[in-house]
């Protein structure tokens, strides 16, 4: 009964499946905190409406990540029987993907700002705001996804993961799918691994959020199902947020520059990547 709900709800919300290439007028800084509310915003629109534009290509990935998903959430309720419980265990893996969602990437999101200013290293900083955008939109779009799911967690009712356990008569009931911390790991690592693209620091990136992931799952916060869906939707919200604010995306952008005569509109298209 779990598994066709599940899927439907994969169709629907696989908002990530196609990327807008519209730029806006202003990069993202510090003393310009409307401009970052505004990319949120427009990423968030943005991911929301992107169901509309998938293509038939998009099949050959949602397809896969559907089937993926319903074969996990049939196996959920087996794998944590199997994992027991073990207080310690889940102590410390608990911590372990608090810092490698949340504390690690905030500091390195905030140092990398800072310190690229001061160096002036625009790849840097620009990495640095463009990570934290898509952390931002990551945590929006869970917490919407969370309360639409209604599922709860390991720790919830019979254990098994039950969706709408007593209707809308006790919503909400739980908040496990998706996993906010894999959401937000994937995203922050995508970006960083895109921004710089070299084989170590993919490894490093990847392999951090895949440990956040995982970690979930060993502390009974989530099932393997929940981090699933949160790593898919963190990593393609990267991607989404990289290809469509980076300097280097090769995008089409306009600007207000000062000339002799006055304000004026600047048109750009950058064709380096």
């Amino acid at each position: 009964m779990r598994l066709p709900a599940a899927l439907l709800l994969i169709a629907i919300v696989a908002a990530p499946a196609a990327y807008c290439q519209d730029a806006l007028p202003s990069e993202c800084l510090l003393s310009k905190p409307k401009v970052c509310a505004l990319h949120v915003v427009q990423d968030e629109a943005g991911i929301l409406a992107s169901p509309s534009r998938t293509s038939v290509k998009d099949l050959f990935w949602l397809v896969p990540f559907g089937v993926a998903t319903g074969v996990a959430i049939d196996y959920d309720a087996h794998a944590m029987r199997s994992l027991g419980v073990d207080a310690q265990r889940e102590d410390r893996f608990e911590k372990v993907s608090n810092i490698g969602a949340i504390y690690a990437p905030v500091a390195a999101a905030g140092a990398g700002y800072f310190i690229g200013n001061a160096t002036h290293n625009s790849l840097m900083r620009e990495t640095a705001v463009l990570s934290a955008e898509a952390m931002a939109d990551s945590f929006l779009l869970n917490q919407g996804m969370k309360y639409a799911i209604n599922r709860q967690d390991p720790k919830q009712g019979d254990g098994t993961g039950r969706f709408w356990p007593h209707g809308p008569s006790t919503w909400p009931d739980g908040q496990s799918m998706p996993s906010d911390h894999a959401m937000l790991a994937w995203a922050f690592a995508r970006v960083v691994a895109t921004q710089y693209n070299g084989p170590a620091t993919k490894a490093i990136a990847y392999s951090m959020a895949t440990t956040v992931s995982v970690s979930r799952v060993l502390a009974r916060q989530h099932f393997p199902s929940d981090v699933l869906v949160g790593s898919v939707f963190g990593y393609l919200i990267g991607g989404y947020v990289e290809s469509r604010r980076s300097r280097e995306a090769g995008h089409v952008s306009f600007s207000t520059v000062n000339t002799p005569n006055g304000r004026g509109l600047q048109l750009s298209y950058n064709f380096a990547h």
